[in-house]
């Protein structure tokens, strides 16, 4: 297969890209292009694929920047390494499109140039969070600020096939994020959508509150993308906070600096669980073609976890899966919840 890269997406631009790709060439065994401009990204290509890595570059003349308006600026600037890309994933040059560029951008430029998939009525941005007992995929993280009920199924439908095909879980439990577990909790947003929930096919196990999510009681979540957006910053600020804690008093005496000797193992290991350069990128669900949007700030690591989450990807045949449950959602007859 073949992973396309957009070198221009990250805050550090080129180089997590050049070195990410070339680490997850040497890794999965995949070709990978790189997209973007020339003059920025073939020097450092050459530089360090001094292995003759299946790394190469299209030059891509413009990119749409962090601060850019994602709407105005994709239209100002049509041959960005963003639209260059997912052409390339479109005419099938390329399996998968990786970007740690504007999340805004990459949500319209795959709207616009890959279409959402026959039966989906929004695409959905996913996480992969971690929990006591795992991980679990949480829908959407911010591509539908504000939703309608009858999205919420098609959420959970994508969400499960992501979870079963890519992080192999059988009949994954599927909740609906609310401030309590009861059924009549939640805003109206979350009460309309339950009854539907209910009725959707899934494995839907009710109201999830955020506690019993990082718990491990669901394998799929569902909530508006407002929702999903601010409990993901949230939880990666309190990671963040939790680790320099840590650092912080470990360095605050002689003896806690001989005990975080000790425990630097064990401490390096639940701080891999948590750190958001190990997945590297959220996949969007429900256009055709597979995309994976990362982080700004991603470093190379990231940039390779995020290039070997889109290869788990295509090797599972993600896309086939979930088009053929969308499909044979729409072809079934649909059970009117009571009072609807």
């Amino acid at each position: 297969m073949t992973i396309i890269l957009d070198a221009m997406g990250s805050d550090l631009f080129p180089e997590p890209e050049v070195t990410g790709a070339l680490e997850a060439a040497e890794l999965y065994g995949e070709k990978i292009i790189l997209v973007g401009k020339s003059d920025l990204v073939e020097p450092r290509l050459k530089a360090l694929n001094t292995r003759s890595l299946p790394v190469s570059l299209v030059q891509a003349p413009e990119m749409l920047e962090m601060g850019d308006k994602a709407v105005a600026s994709a239209k100002e600037k049509p041959h960005n390494s963003m639209a260059i890309g997912m052409e390339l994933v479109k005419s099938g040059e390329g399996a998968a499109f990786v970007t740690a560029g504007n999340t805004g951008a990459a949500l319209f430029v795959s709207a616009i140039t890959l279409k959402r998939m026959a039966g989906v009525q929004r695409p959905v941005l996913t996480a992969i969070f971690p929990t006591r007992k795992g991980r679990v995929v949480v829908c959407d993280i911010g591509a539908n600020a504000d939703c309608r009920p009858e999205f919420f199924p098609e959420f959970g439908i994508m969400g499960s096939i992501y979870a079963e095909k890519v992080l192999g879980v059988k009949n994954p439990r599927v909740g609906l994020i609310a401030n309590g577990e009861e059924k009549g909790k939640g805003n109206l947003l979350v009460k309309s959508a339950y009854p539907l929930m209910e009725t959707s096919g899934l494995n839907f196990i009710g109201n999830v509150e955020p506690k019993d999510l990082f718990g491990g009681a669901a394998d799929v979540v569902i909530c508006d993308g407002f929702t999903g957006n601010i409990m993901l910053k949230s939880s990666e600020a309190v990671a963040s906070l939790m680790k320099d804690l840590i650092s912080e008093g470990i360095k605050s005496s002689l003896v806690s600096s001989l005990g975080g000797l000790m425990v630097k193992p064990a401490l390096k290991k639940v701080l891999k669980q948590v750190d958001p350069s190990e997945v590297g990128a959220a996949p969007l669900l429900g256009v055709n073609g597979l995309v994976f949007v990362g982080h700004g700030r991603s470093n190379a690591h990231a940039i390779t976890s995020a290039i070997g989450t889109a290869v788990l990807a295509v090797r599972a045949d993600l896309l086939g899966h979930i088009s053929k449950a969308i499909q044979e959602r729409m072809i079934k007859p649909q059970v009117v919840p009571p009072g609807k």
